[in-house]
Parts: C-alpha cells; structure tokens; sequence
C-alpha cells in the first residue's frame, strides 16, 4: 500500500518537474493549437457564409432571367464564375451557354478557364472540357474542339467514349 501512495507521489512530482522545465514550450504549444482551432472555425465559418451569398446570388439570378432581364441575370452570373465557387461556377456558366446570355466568344473562354481552375474533381474537369469543346466546335473553332476531345480520349477517361462518338460525328 505505502508502494502505491509513493508511487503516485512519484508520478506527480516527475510531472511537476517536466511542466515546470518545459512551461514555456507548453504555453507557446497551446497557444498555437488554439489559434490554430480558432483559425479553422473562422475558415469554416467564412467559407460557409460565402457559399450562402453565392447561393443567392445564384437565385437571384434566376429571377432576373426569369422576368426576362438577361442583361442583370448575365452580371450576376458572371459574378459568380468570377468568385470561382466550385458548384455554382459551373450551375452559372451552364445557364450563360444555354440561355445564350452572353455573345463574346473570347469572354465565354475566360469563363471556361476560371471555372476549370475552380473545379478539383477530374470527372467534373473532364465534363467542363467536353462542353468547351462542344461550344468551340459549334462556334468553328472544330479543330481546337477536337483537340480538346482527342485529350480526354487518351487520359483514359470515363467519358472517353463519348468524346469518341462527338470526334466520329
């Protein structure tokens, strides 16, 4: 019994002698552990609330489109492409080819460029380049467009064939 109670004492004083020849190393390793965890939750949250205005943004868009105001609806989207949020830049880029919101080729270029560098996913990158080079090659820029194609088809990737069928039409 006397063993046990000397042991503790003997674990309690070997843990008082380690914190107080290493007190400043713990303090500084505490605080960055929290500034580190506060820096992760302001990160988290701002990213969360920038995520919530683009979404707006997005709706709101919409809406413009919707009552026919092409001109506020293409600002807005192409705000959004300019944020590069990785879903809504594509969602916004998606609704400029189809609604045929803007006419400047080389602008709708840029848009496929930022999108692209915002996008993470090679399946996601993989799709967006097959839908540039479906607007390069029906806007006569086919070799380019094929080009484009002939990319996908040797990386091996899972729309592969379909970059084949477009090339073979």
């Amino acid at each position: 019994m006397d063993q046990n109670i000397e042991k503790k004492i003997d674990i309690r004083e070997k843990i008082a002698s380690f914190v107080e020849k290493n007190k400043i190393k713990l303090i500084f390793l505490t605080f960055i552990l929290v500034t580190t965890f506060i820096a992760l939750v302001y990160f988290k949250i701002s990213t969360e609330t920038k995520n919530e205005i683009i979404s707006e943004k997005y709706i709101q868009a919409g809406l413009y489109l919707s009552k026919d105001k092409k001109e506020e609806s293409n600002k807005i989207y192409a705000e959004i492409i300019e944020s590069k949020n990785e879903i809504y830049s594509i969602l916004a880029l998606n609704v400029i080819l189809e609604k045929k919101l803007e006419n400047d080729k080389e602008k709708i270029e840029k848009y496929f460029s930022m999108v692209e560098k915002s996008i993470k996913s090679k399946d996601q990158k993989d799709l967006l380049i097959i839908k540039k080079s479906l607007f390069l090659i029906k806007n006569s820029n086919i070799s380019e467009g094929r080009d484009l194609l002939k990319k996908i088809i040797d990386s091996n990737s899972k729309y592969s064939e379909i970059a084949k069928e477009i090339i073979s039409e």
